[in-house]
């Protein structure tokens, strides 16, 4: 079967080893889809890829992996296909290019570029203010007012949702082609599946032991740093939608107190996202190097320095938000959120929305509803 790029060509002809041997059938869910095709087209190996969690068990336990003539090593061509269908599907397709150039340094420019323009519009409405304890209600809307912050931020974030949106769409109807074309049914109780899978990272566990390190000694810390990333991002984005709540609805305008709702989910969501992304960098520098895709880490870096950033600043900000150093923190605050919206479709966050879509279909296949594709 020709396929669209080397790697793919590459994971079809591990999986096929793979589909002979099946030693690695009860690590994930990848080898149990496996097993339902015997052939793979890259709509197939996408989805596979997608469904693979990284843990790096099956490359440990295989037989067949380097210095085997076979040279089966799963996770790291897995993740090169993984990586490589992030910008397949990407929307709008002229954009594509920005998974190659989104890395580490691109992002801390980005970030500090919108940062000394923040700041220099601070400056420009009144450097005074810039300088001076914010202790007036009016708080951060003495240096930004919110029609403002509004206007800046509303559609960077909306167009950020949209991108996001039109990839998962076509990525979903790629992977889910054949389940149309013979009718097959997708109930809402895959979706709720995959939604339990996905929230409690189910086959994060190498099989339940943990994911391997580079000292081959199994650990759950991945798991751990992982919720405390997810749900510290959930509750900040909480804590954002019930302070616009009670903006809109309530006429309720920040700053807000301590005690209040959008402060303690935003300091709650915070901590978890420093801790998170703190734990989530050192494991993925202690990763094994054989099962690592090298030439995408600089992407990974730089989105996960987007969330430390983010709930760093985010903290400093709540803390120190009557002192002179308000301006300042306000505009790397922004700064660094505005880049994580921008950089978003075209980064790692995705990896959250096809991980989902993948459960989604395996749940659906698990309910024995799919048949194995002829040879």
């Amino acid at each position: 079967m020709e396929h669209r790029t080397a790697t793919l060509a590459e994971a079809d002809r591990l999986m096929t080893v793979c589909n002979s041997c099946r030693y690695c059938e009860g690590l994930c869910a990848v080898f149990p889809a496996m097993e339902m095709r015997r052939s793979f087209a890259d709509a197939d190996l996408n989805y596979l890829a997608n469904l693979c969690h990284n843990c790096s068990a099956c490359y440990h336990d295989c037989q067949f992996a380097p210095p085997h003539e076979f040279a089966v090593n799963v996770p790291k061509v897995l993740a090169e296909v993984r990586n490589d269908s992030y910008a397949h599907y990407a929307w709008p397709a002229a954009l594509q290019p920005m998974f190659r150039r989104n890395g580490l340094w691109i992002g801390l420019i980005c970030a500090t570029l919108v940062a000394l323009f923040l700041f220099g519009t601070f400056l420009w409405n009144g450097a005074g203010a810039v300088f001076s304890a914010q202790t007036t209600p009016e708080n951060f809307y003495a240096l930004m007012p919110h029609n403002v912050m509004v206007a800046l931020f509303g559609p960077a974030f909306l167009f950020a949702i949209l991108a996001i949106y039109m990839g998962g769409r076509a990525f979903w109807r790629d992977i889910s082609a054949r389940d149309m074309e013979d009718g097959a049914h997708q109930s809402g109780i895959d979706y709720a599946r995959a939604g339990h899978d996905a929230g409690r990272l189910t086959y994060l566990d190498g099989g339940g032991d943990g994911c391997m390190n580079a000292d081959e000694q199994t650990s759950d810390n991945r798991k751990l740093w992982h919720h405390l990333t997810f749900y510290g991002f959930l509750l900040c984005f909480a804590s954002t939608s019930t302070g616009t709540l009670y903006h809109y609805l309530l006429g309720r305008e920040a700053p807000y107190p301590w005690w209040d709702l959008p402060v303690v989910l935003g300091t709650v969501g915070g901590v978890g996202l420093v801790v998170g992304t703190a734990g989530l960098l050192r494991a993925k520098l202690r990763q094994y190097h054989d099962v690592r895709d090298d030439t995408r880490f600089g992407m990974d870096a730089a989105f996960i320095a987007m969330l430390f950033g983010t709930g760093l600043t985010g903290l400093l900000l709540l803390f120190l938000r009557e002192t002179p150093l308000m301006g300042i923190l306000l505009a790397v605050h922004l700064g660094v959120v505005m880049t994580l919206f921008l950089t978003a479709p075209y980064g790692k966050f995705v990896h959250g929305i096809y991980r989902y879509l993948a459960l989604a279909r395996f749940a659906r296949e698990r309910r024995g509803e799919m048949v194995p594709q002829d040879a």
